[in-house]
């Protein structure tokens, strides 16, 4: 991998679907949840752009995976809006990249916080998450 320069940035975007609210969410029909956008999702959506960051830096078999979020959603996105996730890289600590993230719809901001990445080689990903099996 060859080094990101900090303070690199990268977005990503999405309308909020049906299959993205909160109250998608239900495991066996008995919780519920509003309709509006998940925290899960824009959660998703801050990981791909910071994703976004790291991808022209990989070489061949690596790419970049979540080791972790310290987030807060801040305000509810109905659906049909547009929703923008940045991330900008801020440190980098070992192997671990971090990145400052935000995500807002129209009408500003609805989450910001932390998130850290760690590139790995993907068979080794793969045949460790194998194992577990």
């Amino acid at each position: 991998m060859r080094q990101p320069d900090l303070d690199s940035r990268a977005t990503a975007g999405a309308r909020v679907t049906e299959g993205e609210l909160a109250s998608s969410l239900r495991i066996d029909g008995s919780d519920e949840f509003p309709a509006v956008y998940a925290t899960s999702r824009m959660v998703a959506l801050m990981e791909v752009a910071a994703s976004r960051v790291l991808a022209p830096h990989l070489e061949g078999d690596e790419l970049s995976v979540g080791v972790a979020v310290d987030i807060i959603h801040t305000a509810a996105t109905p659906p049909g809006a547009g929703v923008t996730a940045t991330a900008k890289l801020i440190a980098i600590e070992g192997k671990l990249f971090v990145f400052e993230v935000s995500a807002a719809d129209n009408a500003g901001e609805i989450g910001r916080g932390t998130h850290k990445r760690a590139v790995v080689q993907t068979a080794r990903l793969q045949a460790g998450a194998a194992k577990r099996i």
